[in-house]
């Protein structure tokens, strides 16, 4: 695909690379209806209108979503062949369908499929594009160029659950997923379309700002190398650091997942109402929005395995708060410390993989990793559901499942930059 020719849509006074953070902003905030703060209102509508039990629509959600894992590893691929923008435009379209399929669910292969579609274009295509597009425009500021596109995350995060539980009461859930499907494919599709540009050089600009800023050395830092070092996956898949990072990614998909699917019955369960697990959900958003930008700052001036593995330790503090929680405080005190620990991985989890191995060959190697953290959101919440039929209730898996973020920790502090000279070095001699 050659754009080199191509012009910017408009031309602000300001760099173009922060309207592909509010458009990158946009897709992740439209991601919402895949992901599981979103689905996990409809869970107990589900059970109620087709009397399957819970383990039943954790199994159902659990197989879809692995399976778009499985395949997510080709979005990636298509990514670096056609471009962001071709590329958000469609799964926008697609992502519509799919709300639009799910408002007309009427059996299980009908609910795998559903759950399938919406976790593939939502969960997984709608987070790897945008993430792989802002590292193309930024090098220097890129941890807060990060952090504003978080901004489309958090108010997903934050008006999801709340609204999901209105509509759904006030208009059913089958309209509810068809008036979002109308949303994504009057409002999101169009912006991709007309605003996305894949990188800067396509419209006569470099990363971080055009020629004529870097002459006056205003807005560029002079030491951002604009020919960041590439790794193929082929060579990333033969670092240490690649593989203990891919785990690293997996557990938040894994640990969030499964509380947030199960958070109405969990906080249910600790004597706590529908409502407080959706205040729960929304103070983590709240919360965890002005943390993006302090992380964002972190991350360009410190080594990102060290604050990843800060990471993993306020996990670990948060699924204690959890297990204790017996009263509406606590529950409150989960929802602050969950959305510190949301803050944290959403920009470390996105930067490490630009940072580590650069830009060119970032959608397969983000496509990877997105798949093992789709796969990792597919194994959480069925242990969950399994604990509850099985116990009757989550005590024994919340703590269980506190094994994942030690581990991770561990492998975030044996994990830092690779070295791409000594690599290649290795390679010539």
């Amino acid at each position: 695909m050659k754009w080199s020719n191509d012009q910017a849509p408009v031309n602000p006074p300001f760099f173009y690379g922060w309207i592909i953070v509010f458009v990158a902003a946009m897709g992740v905030f439209f991601s919402g209806p895949g992901q599981t703060y979103s689905i996990s209102i409809f869970i107990d509508y589900y059970i109620e209108d087709f009397g399957y039990s819970r383990s039943t629509v954790s199994g159902i959600y659990s197989g879809a979503t692995l399976l778009a894992g499985f395949t997510l590893f080709m979005m990636g691929r298509l990514v670096d062949r056609f471009g962001q923008r071709y590329m958000m435009t469609a799964i926008g379209i697609l992502l519509a369908f799919a709300a639009f399929w799910n408002a007309m669910l009427i059996g299980p292969i009908m609910m795998f499929l559903g759950f399938f579609m919406i976790r593939l274009f939502g969960q997984g295509s709608m987070t790897l594009v945008p993430n792989t597009l802002v590292p193309q425009w930024f090098i220097g500021k890129r941890g807060r160029a990060l952090s504003v596109m978080a901004i489309g995350g958090f108010a997903s995060s934050a008006a999801f659950p709340p609204v999901n539980a209105f509509l759904i009461e006030s208009i059913g859930w089958r309209s509810t997923w068809t008036l979002w499907g109308v949303l994504v494919l009057v409002i999101f599709v169009p912006a991709a379309f007309f605003f996305v540009r894949n990188q800067p050089k396509m419209i006569g600009e470099i990363p971080d700002g055009n020629p004529r800023a870097r002459e006056k050395n205003k807005d560029l830092n002079p030491n951002v190398d604009v020919n960041e070092k590439s790794w193929t996956i082929s060579e990333a898949m033969k670092t240490r650091a690649f593989w203990f990072i891919l785990f690293c990614v997996s557990v938040p998909a894994l640990v969030n997942t499964a509380v947030t699917f199960h958070i109405v019955s969990i906080m249910g369960q600790k004597g706590q109402s529908p409502e407080i697990a959706a205040t729960v959900l929304t103070l983590m958003a709240v919360v965890g929005f002005p943390i993006t930008f302090i992380v964002g700052y972190l991350v360009d001036r410190f080594q990102v395995h060290y604050i990843l593995a800060i990471t993993f330790l306020g996990h670990l503090l948060t699924l204690g708060i959890l297990y204790f929680t017996d009263a509406w405080w606590l529950a409150i005190a989960f929802g602050v410390m969950w959305g510190i620990v949301n803050g944290f991985e959403r920009i470390v989890l996105n930067i490490v993989w630009p940072n580590y191995f650069g830009r060119e060959h970032l959608g397969s190697i983000k496509g990877l990793a997105q798949t093992v953290m789709v796969t990792g959101s597919a194994l959480g919440p069925l242990p969950f559901g399994i604990f509850y039929d099985w116990l009757g209730g989550y005590q024994e898996v919340i703590i269980l499942t506190m094994i994942f973020p030690i581990t991770a920790g561990i492998f975030a502090l044996l994990s830092p930059q690779p070295d791409y000279e000594r690599y290649h070095g290795t390679e010539k001699s």
